[in-house]
């Protein structure tokens, strides 16, 4: 339905909006972590904010959730306004892990999904269940004091499902997981968002949500730089050409932009604004000789540059080398 309504042209309806946030504001004393924050997340879509740590990301989502309340703003979560009340309907990991050492797998996944009204006895049934299909029967009575940071990482994960939820809500979830277990994790976010569940998560690591979302909000110093489609961020930028040709100089040569780059053999620019089909024409008018030219899309690291500016990317590529 979301998806129509885009095509056509028409604005979603409220039902097609799992979370929504007007000039979402937080301060700390006299420090403001979040700066007029707005977002809508369509219902049924995975949904990145992405940004450098510090940027706000946590304190948003925990504004979202109703975990902490906005200095100001509004923000609306599956339909209700206070959203603490959807809170049986939301599975959440937030940034910081943390489980009863002494709790057995089953058992933490279980609670996890008692604290969201899921009967203690169903939690342990799902619980089994859902270890036995990740073939991970041995973790089931296992204490979670024994689990290596990425295995009790799962149990957490896991316990965020267990309960079914419509929403869930993954704070920086690739943080600590090894790239197998990172790619399990981004096929879970897929199955989940194929099922019709909404899934929203923060990152500061570019190539996931670049593969997962549709969406995103990037956020620098409190406030949205964008908001999005994927595909929107990166035509904020014109494709980029590279050229290599037989003659060294010639009429050709007119029409590549000024600020054309020479790497050796390769020449490198924006796509003029006419598109291909010019160029090409004026490269062989010009006798360039074409042995190979490629027109390749700006990825969404060099969109987030071009949005968030060279100190946020500074940021981004810092926060990554701390949790590599």
């Amino acid at each position: 339905m979301l998806r129509q309504a885009q095509h056509n042209g028409l604005a979603p309806s409220t039902a097609d909006i799992a979370i929504e946030a007007h000039d979402l504001v937080k301060d700390f004393g006299d420090k403001r972590a979040v700066d007029g924050v707005s977002l809508s997340v369509p219902a049924g879509r995975i949904y990145g904010i992405l940004g450098p740590n510090g940027a706000g990301k946590t304190t948003t989502l925990r504004m979202l959730l109703g975990i902490i309340d906005p200095s100001s703003g509004t923000r609306r979560l599956l339909g209700r306004d206070r959203p603490l009340e959807a809170a049986s309907e939301v599975g959440y990991l937030p940034e910081e892990r943390g489980l009863y050492p002494a709790m057995t797998a089953r058992e933490a996944i279980a609670f996890m999904g008692a604290l969201r009204g899921l009967p203690l006895g169903e939690g342990r049934r799902r619980a089994t269940a859902m270890l036995a299909e990740r073939g991970l029967v041995d973790w089931t009575n296992r204490p979670i004091r024994t689990l290596s940071k990425g295995m009790a990482q799962t149990v957490q994960l896991l316990g965020t499902l267990v309960h079914d939820p419509k929403l869930i809500v993954l704070d920086e979830p690739f943080s600590g997981l090894d790239a197998i277990n990172q790619e399990k994790l981004e096929e879970q976010i897929r199955a989940r968002a194929a099922a019709g569940v909404t899934v929203i998560f923060s990152t500061h690591v570019i190539a996931h949500a670049e593969r997962l979302c549709e969406r995103i909000a990037i956020i620098a110093a409190g406030k949205v730089a964008f908001e999005g489609a994927v595909d929107e961020a990166r035509g904020t930028l014109r494709p980029i050409v590279q050229l290599t040709t037989r003659a060294p100089d010639g009429p050709w040569r007119a029409a590549l932009p000024a600020n054309a780059r020479r790497n050796g053999a390769v020449w490198t620019f924006e796509l003029p604004p006419g598109g291909p089909e010019p160029l090409l024409k004026a490269l062989i008018d010009g006798g360039a000789g074409i042995e190979t030219l490629s027109i390749e899309r700006p990825g969404l690291h060099d969109a987030f540059v071009a949005i968030a500016g060279e100190a946020a990317a500074r940021d981004l590529s810092s926060s990554q080398q701390e949790t590599a």
